[in-house]
């Protein structure tokens, strides 16, 4: 059998897949992208004070401008979480956690982490797939502003959720000189363009989020590390927005590539 043949049978899966899931998928996908929200609102309760202190020392703000800035993630990320869960106001959620995300970038200078800045965008790319979603109805979010629900924004909008979310792969490809890192880095570049290019996007994705799933599950097992210890947090908040990225896939599953992708062309 050829590689079309094989290409040919995986497709036909993802299809059979699709259609056993579409009914919860959505749901699943809402849930994996949110869950890093949902994890660092609670950790902001429950480390409150070390998360003041870091950003008063860091930012030399002053007690209370940094309690504010933890009470706004804290409130910002659980309301957002729960409004996009109940499929209420999710465009106004959207905007919320987008602004949740470069706040963060900045006050923790993750401007001047690459990798972290690279997940981050990626897990922007999610949330903005979540918002093409939510405008598929064609309805505008405020009064008198064009809504970003007409075809031509929508189609956009979807781009760059995808260009995005590949962002979290360039970050765990590793270039080094062994064989098993050569194929794995060659079929993650394949994955990559093929996503971002919009062709056979959904066998892609589907690919991707399975490769990301067993990766997440293997490098950031926070669960078999003390939770006293450093290495816990951060494996534990490598984890959920791996999973929200995971979420992000999922969605771009369930909506496909939208018009400006070589899937579209083909149609």
């Amino acid at each position: 059998m050829g590689p079309d043949g094989i290409v040919g049978i995986a497709e036909d899966a993802a299809e059979k897949f699709l259609r056993v899931t579409k009914h919860y998928l959505p749901h699943v996908a809402h849930l994996c992208l949110v869950s890093t929200f949902l994890e660092d609102g609670i950790r902001m309760w429950f480390q409150w004070k070390d998360q003041r202190d870091y950003i008063e020392t860091s930012w030399q703000c002053g007690a209370a401008l940094a309690n504010l800035f933890v009470l706004i993630n804290l409130l910002g990320q659980l309301a957002g979480c729960i409004l996009v869960l109940s499929r209420r106001f999710v465009p106004q959620a959207c905007i919320g956690l987008f602004v949740i995300v470069a706040l963060q970038t900045v006050a923790y200078s993750i401007l001047w982490d690459v990798k972290f800045l690279m997940r981050n965008l990626a897990l922007s790319g999610g949330l903005l797939l979540l918002l093409s979603e939510s405008h598929s109805d064609g309805r505008s979010m405020f009064a008198g502003v064009p809504s970003v629900g007409t075809p031509g924004l929508r189609q956009y909008m979807q781009l760059g959720g995808r260009l995005l979310l590949v962002l979290m792969f360039m970050t765990l490809l590793h270039f080094e000189a062994n064989a098993i890192s050569l194929v794995q880095d060659l079929v993650g570049t394949v994955l990559i363009l093929l996503v971002a290019l919009g062709y056979k996007t959904k066998l892609a994705a589907l690919t991707l989020v399975f490769w990301l799933s067993v990766l997440n599950l293997y490098l950031n097992a926070f669960w078999a590390v003390p939770a006293y210890k450093p290495l816990h947090d951060f494996l534990k908040y490598d984890f959920f927005q791996t999973l929200s990225v995971t979420g992000g896939l999922l969605l771009l599953v369930a909506l496909g590539p939208g018009g400006v992708s070589m899937d579209a062309k083909k149609k």
